[in-house]
């Protein structure tokens, strides 16, 4: 249910705002509003406000809207009315008219980082967890239990880190983007800081997924390799694991953190056999050395360990937040860099350099929904701003049924003085529906084999 509610809210203020930036500069422009619609379908409610000519209605199917305008081109018009028809404006105000739809979710998604940023959220330690074996973290010298100071791209100063999540936003970009990324780590408090160098321009980030992290190999904060809460009847409890045990060993391998443990776990598999091992433990305050059968489960078809137990305790939190202005600029720098990677990525698709699969349709959009209202607040303030941002890059794109396509009329307009013809039009408009349909098919396709494959 709190999928659905989180959905339903996130597409219907994210539609609302973005035909609200059309009615607002509609209306500021001199052109007359007919109707303000989010939604399609059957009509849900409706109301026109006394005095104004705009019928504003909600429909039952919140998976877009629209602006109606007074247009000749759509049906006579009064003469009377013909300076209030949009077909009549000139042709920046026509433009602003367009582009005030993809500009206003633009600005939500500023407001709503802002947001975020002066209210706080808590955020994990940027301190690593062991790297993956063989990834690009491991083979720079990475070991684990690092403090990440500060970071960068090799050709920029390098900045203050304040939690995990400013350092995986880095490297998600630095990784897309194939720019390397320096890293300024301590081992402690009081340790002196060494500098590393991450060079993701070597990893093949073609799909923006958990592998591409995998080859990065930080996959996220570090965590004190504690056992929680056990399974009655497992693999755990039936080797005699207790919640509150510390792992410090498994068989010779001194174990770093919760995710080292984790993987370990996992890998604990020959030959479709679990694999014994001793492991070394601190119950409370007593070293133990206990002997650990793994159980062996199948997943995606492959076998892997595990012990029936939550494994790893809790991150360190920091409380990260701004001021007035700092959050501002920060929300407004985020939203660039956002709707900067969202069109390289684009690109990328288009060129081949990035697969298909990185595109998301409804079901997607729904789970992640659902997934960070679960989280809090600040979390799906997070989210409904990376969606805000993705709406209104998509929009801009130049084609023909989207406002960009429509930008992209006026252009041609602009420069030869003369309006695209009827059947120009019409034929661009059908390709642009096949081009947004097979983008929505292939994108529905890939929603159903993450969530269900």
């Amino acid at each position: 249910m709190l999928t659905v509610v989180a959905f339903i809210v996130a597409l219907g203020l994210l539609i609302a705002v973005h035909e609200y930036g059309h009615y607002r500069v509609a209306v500021a422009c001199g052109v007359k509003v007919l109707r303000f619609s989010v939604g399609f379908g059957k009509t849900v409610y409706r109301w026109q406000p006394k005095g104004s000519p705009t019928e504003f209605v909600i429909g039952a199917f919140p998976l877009g809207g629209y602006v109606k305008m007074l247009d000749e081109r759509e049906g006579p018009v009064d003469a009377a009315e013909r300076h209030l028809a949009f077909n009549n404006k000139p042709l920046r105000m026509r433009a602003a008219v367009v582009a005030a739809g993809p500009a206003a979710n633009l600005l939500l998604a500023i407001f709503l980082y802002s947001l975020v940023n002066w209210i706080g959220v808590q955020e994990p330690k940027a301190v690593l967890a062991s790297p993956v074996a063989g990834s690009v973290a491991e083979t720079a010298g990475l070991r684990g239990g690092e403090t990440v100071r500060k970071a960068g791209f090799v050709d920029e100063d390098l900045h203050e880190v304040h939690s995990f999540e400013d350092l995986r936003w880095l490297l998600t970009r630095g990784a897309l983007d194939g720019r390397n990324v320096r890293l300024e780590v301590a081992t402690s408090a009081n340790s002196a800081a060494r500098e590393v160098m991450l060079p993701l321009s070597n990893v093949d980030a073609s799909q923006a997924d958990a592998r591409l992290f995998r080859k990065v190999g930080i996959l996220g904060p570090w965590t004190q390799p504690l056992i929680g809460e056990t399974v009655a009847g497992s693999a755990a409890e039936k080797s005699g694991l207790r919640q509150g045990d510390v792992v410090l060993a498994l068989g010779d391998t001194p174990v770093v953190d919760g995710l080292q443990l984790r993987e370990a776990i996992r890998a604990s598999v020959q030959d479709g056999k679990p694999l014994s091992k001793p492991w070394r433990i601190d119950r409370a305050g007593q070293v133990q050395v206990i002997m650990v059968t793994p159980e062996v489960r199948q997943e995606a078809g492959a076998a892997v360990g595990r012990i029936g137990a939550y494994v790893g305790a809790p991150p360190g939190m920091v409380s990260v937040s701004y001021g007035p202005i700092e959050g501002l600029r920060n929300g407004v720098v985020r939203t660039w860099e956002v709707s900067m990677l969202t069109l390289r990525m684009m690109g990328k698709m288009v060129t081949g350099e990035s697969s298909l699969k990185n595109l998301s349709g409804p079901l997607t959009i729904a789970d992640y929904a659902g997934k960070s209202a679960s989280l809090g607040l600040t979390q799906y303030l997070v989210f409904l701003a990376l969606i805000s941002v993705s709406l209104g890059v998509l929009n801009l794109l130049p084609l023909p049924v989207l406002d960009g396509g429509h930008l992209m009329y006026y252009l041609w307009e602009g420069v030869t003085g003369k309006s695209v013809s009827d059947t120009w039009m019409e034929r661009l408009q059908r390709g642009g529906v096949a081009l947004l349909l097979v983008m929505m098919s292939i994108a529905l396709f890939n929603d159903v084999t993450r969530l269900f494959g």
